[in-house]
């Protein structure tokens, strides 16, 4: 018989998944008083957060960088603590380094001076333009993320409203058709429109809304945790411990509990049964309504809709360590973004023709030249990320079989950038999107759940508070407001504000309550 905690158990809440949605979820509720349990099928908490070490080289497995610090320093304070006495966060300026197969580069800045002289520098004739794509981006930065992005979009009512402001700020033009009516160098295009691909989406398709990424960046600049984002994830565990909260890991979810239309706790893969009073997943939503609710009835999140969505591209991840080549192409510094001949047609076999091209645009991680701690002495420390098809094709690739050929493609477009770099090559570790499905529990291995297209984004993606079953909310890449590091943190920050206070701390206050009244 499988062992099952105690029903009366009102008190504890139940976060499923340990990305930092779900960190993020476990220290709000744990502010409302909630007894916290986060349960995840990996070993340490984080996630795509996480990190892998091998041969003293330290991989971070997914986000690479913080774009808004304030939204963690605001976490800790709600929880009592100081971000910056736990993590240590190094600002990185310039951000990242794009390139051309023609030589040409553009490098990106927080200065606005520094970016306009760069825009001159590349097209001259551009810069007027420029200006004008900075001011739209501050306007759907205000609107998009301080506005709509922190806010609960279940209602449909709440969508109407913002609906003329929609019409206003175009969101209806992708991000590329905005970055070209501002200007005409097709470097520049690529470079003001590619950020949509580190949230899953296709620049030529998803809402011009997401060009407020680039007021981000002004506005906030670009850092790096020392130990990765795993290190502000084992932050946010000890936290949560500090709360009172545990953690189950190694530890797979195979159901959620619902009782008369409730959530009433879940159901392990081993059997066992844990109650509460108040359930929170941070699994893929696609996973949390195909997988751990499939013996409830659902309305809108039926099986059906949720496969005629249009999920993110895959991803092909190489993590690497490179003996004895610090200091070496002193050129490529952290953040490294290395492009195909091709931009659009590269984006079209990827999203819509479902096709591993033979061309590629790699993504080159080199946290070793900020960070100390993720090499051995005189080492670094590399990823080199490819944007692929995901599995939901009539032909997925079959990844087994394709993997050691790509990775050794990628190694040829690395060796232009870093010459000799095959020759160095230490532990090395290959992701697929057969690994994210298997791994992550990603359907379709998808990269960042759900596409973030106009239709599939605030009131049309999976809400915070589930509309399928009660006292069940939703936090992570695949709810509003979206994926990337701001996205989920901010998907808890919503979900605290439709949750209750735990029952306890509920009781608690009403005495004070009815004094102050009196």
């Amino acid at each position: 018989m499988p062992s099952i905690s105690p029903a009366s158990d009102a008190d504890r809440a139940l976060v499923i998944g340990s990305g930092l949605g779900g960190l993020a979820a476990a220290m709000r509720l744990g502010a409302k008083g909630w007894r916290v349990t986060v349960i995840d099928k990996l070993d340490v908490p984080g996630g795509r957060g996480s990190s892998i070490t091998q041969e003293g080289h330290r991989f971070d497995l997914g986000p690479t960088i913080v774009t808004v610090p304030q939204s963690l320093r605001d976490l800790w304070k709600i929880c009592g603590r100081d971000f910056d006495a736990d993590v240590e966060l190094k600002p990185i300026d310039p951000f990242y380094e794009v390139r051309w197969p023609d030589g040409s580069h553009f490098t990106v800045r927080q200065s606005t001076e520094a970016m306009k002289a760069e825009v001159a520098r590349l097209s001259p004739g551009d810069v007027a333009g420029y200006e004008k794509f900075l001011k739209d981006s501050e306007k759907r930065y205000w609107f998009g993320y301080e506005d709509l992005g922190r806010r609960s979009m279940h209602k449909l009512w709440d969508l109407i409203k913002v609906l003329p402001t929609f019409g206003m700020l175009r969101a209806d033009r992708s991000v590329y058709q905005h970055a070209a009516l501002r200007v005409k160098d097709e470097r520049l295009r690529m470079a003001l429109s590619f950020h949509p691909l580190f949230i899953g989406g296709d620049p030529f398709n998803v809402t011009s809304m997401y060009i407020l990424v680039s007021q981000l960046e002004k506005e906030f600049g670009v850092h790096y945790a020392i130990g990765g984002v795993a290190a502000i994830a084992a932050a946010m565990a000890k936290v949560i411990e500090g709360q009172g909260g545990s953690f189950r890991m190694n530890t797979e979810v195979d159901e959620i509990l619902v009782e008369k239309g409730t959530a009433t706790g879940v159901r392990l893969a081993s059997g066992e049964v844990l109650r509460a009073g108040l359930v929170v997943s941070n699994a893929d939503a696609g996973h949390t309504y195909m997988r751990l609710l499939r013996n409830h009835p659902r309305r809108r999140w039926t099986d059906a809709h949720v496969r005629s969505r249009r999920w993110s591209m895959g991803l092909f991840v190489w993590y690497f360590g490179t003996k004895g080549t610090k200091g070496m192409w002193p050129d490529v510094g952290h953040h490294t973004i290395v492009n195909a001949p091709r931009y659009k047609g590269l984006v079209e076999d990827i999203f819509l023709k479902g096709k591993l091209a033979k061309d590629m645009s790699l993504y080159i991680h080199r946290p070793s030249i900020t960070d100390p701690t993720v090499a051995p002495e005189g080492d670094d420390t590399f990823y080199a990320l490819s944007p692929v098809p995901h599995l939901k094709q009539a032909q997925p690739v079959d990844w087994q079989a394709a993997a050691e050929p790509y990775r050794e493609s990628v190694l040829e477009v690395l060796e232009q950038s870093m010459p000799g770099i095959g020759e160095r090559i230490g532990p090395s570790l290959v992701f697929t999107p057969e690994t994210f499905r298997d791994r992550y529990l990603s359907p379709w291995g998808a990269g960042f759940s759900i596409e973030p297209r106009i239709l599939q984004s605030a009131w049309f993606r999976p809400h915070n508070i589930s509309e399928e079953v009660g006292n069940l909310f939703l936090v992570g890449a695949g709810t509003h407001p979206g994926a990337g590091v701001p996205g989920v943190i901010g998907s808890a920050e919503v979900m605290a504000k439709l949750a209750p206070d735990a029952p306890r701390a509920r009781r608690e206050a009403e005495p004070a309550e009815r004094l102050a009244a009196e």
